[in-house]
């Protein structure tokens, strides 16, 4: 198959990437890892990623030390220091209602997005973590109640963003005449948030742009997708979906396996049990006593989202296909993690990027002339 450039559809699949803007990678591992989490090493890779075909770039919010991440940068402020050292990449910054108020979010993107032609968008995290909230202070709530302070974070968001003297009662927030100026270019930041529990999915099909899920099956991903879009749909709402991967991407399928091997085989056991111990309990506290880790085994648990799930660890053609499937199943959007950042994020770029392209404008191609013929 031609890797030539293929010019992409309205339709095609986009790419994000992981920002390593907090330390330890993206793996729970002991194996070397060739990706910084200083600032240089990311303005580089922000403008590698541009380059190769990347559409986004995801920061991460963490405001305490733990499972081998022991510095992290705020991901507001970093997000923007990459989107000044790119032109057309858009960075989504993690924000957490509880330390972040929506006045002062609405306010910070607004002026990012005029600083940089529109190209920050926002994931409203919910949050898991309760032993980072106590240390900061802040209020635990219960996992539904974190679910709706969050969906009345993302509706003051878009109020202010777009009425003047916006008023508005809710449960964890009120405002009253408050008039934002200058409100952010059209179109507005898009929304994003992650989850899979029933009011992540009923938040995301009433009020987000984009729902984030955990690694899985074109089959598991399919489910939820028809499960959020149904929903969405009786709301009037529409809601995209990128869907997690963690990316090992070799010239031979026994190379990436191998890979794969190594990072399990040098887990951090302890760091390992310890997030699975805190995200398992996060779980079960919702009402139906699952969340995105229910059953995420040892193995699943050492890239934190369930990257290896999604099963783009093989050869490029290998990986086109499957991301292939993933779209076939519903995903807008596949969020990628890689061992080795900046070198691995080229390599997808030439090697993986253009045969999903061409794999798209052939699919394209075959159904245009199924029409012609019927």
């Amino acid at each position: 198959m031609s890797t030539e450039a293929v010019q992409p559809s309205e339709d095609a699949v986009k790419f994000a990437y992981w920002v390593p803007n907090v330390s330890g990678g993206l793996v729970i591992s002991n194996i070397e890892q060739r990706t910084s989490w200083d600032i240089d090493y990311n303005r580089k890779l922000a403008q590698i990623a541009e380059r190769s075909g990347f559409d986004y770039a995801l920061s991460q919010i963490r405001f305490t030390a733990g499972y081998g991440a022991e510095f992290q940068h705020e991901s507001v402020s970093f997000s923007h220091a990459l989107l000044a050292a790119t032109e057309r990449l858009k960075v989504i910054a993690a924000i957490l209602p509880g330390p972040w108020n929506p006045t002062l979010a609405a306010k910070q993107i607004a002026t990012i997005n005029h600083l940089t032609e529109g190209r920050i968008a926002v994931n409203v995290v919910s949050g898991w973590f309760r032993g980072e909230f106590a240390a900061i202070g802040e209020p635990w709530l219960d996992h539904d109640e974190r679910y709706r302070r969050s969906e009345e974070f993302i509706r003051a968001l878009r109020g202010i963003w777009t009425e003047d003297n916006f008023t508005f009662r809710g449960d964890f927030y009120r405002f009253n005449n408050y008039s934002l100026k200058p409100k952010p270019l059209e179109p507005l930041p898009e929304i994003f948030q992650g989850g899979s529990s029933r009011a992540a999915r009923d938040m995301a099909a009433r009020v987000s742009d984009w729902y984030f899920t955990n690694g899985n099956t074109p089959d598991e991903i399919r489910k939820q997708v028809n499960d959020i879009r149904s929903k969405a749909a009786e709301s009037g709402h529409s809601v995209k979906i990128g869907v997690n991967a963690f990316a090992i991407v070799r010239e031979t399928e026994a190379e990436a396996k191998a890979v794969l091997d190594e990072i399990i085989a040098k887990a951090n056991p302890e760091a390992v049990n310890a997030f699975g111990h805190e995200v398992k309990n996060a779980g079960k506290a919702s009402p139906e006593g699952e969340g995105n880790w229910a059953k995420s085994s040892f193995e699943d648990l050492v890239q934190y989202n369930d990257g290896f799930r999604s099963n783009l660890i093989g050869t490029p053609q290998q990986v086109a296909e499957r991301i292939l499937a993933l779209k076939d199943a519903g995903a807008d959007l596949i969020l990628l993690g890689f061992l080795h950042f900046q070198e691995e994020v080229e390599f997808f770029g030439k090697r993986v990027v253009p045969l999903v392209r061409e794999l798209e404008a052939r699919r394209e191609a075959s159904q245009a002339a199924t029409e012609v013929a019927a």
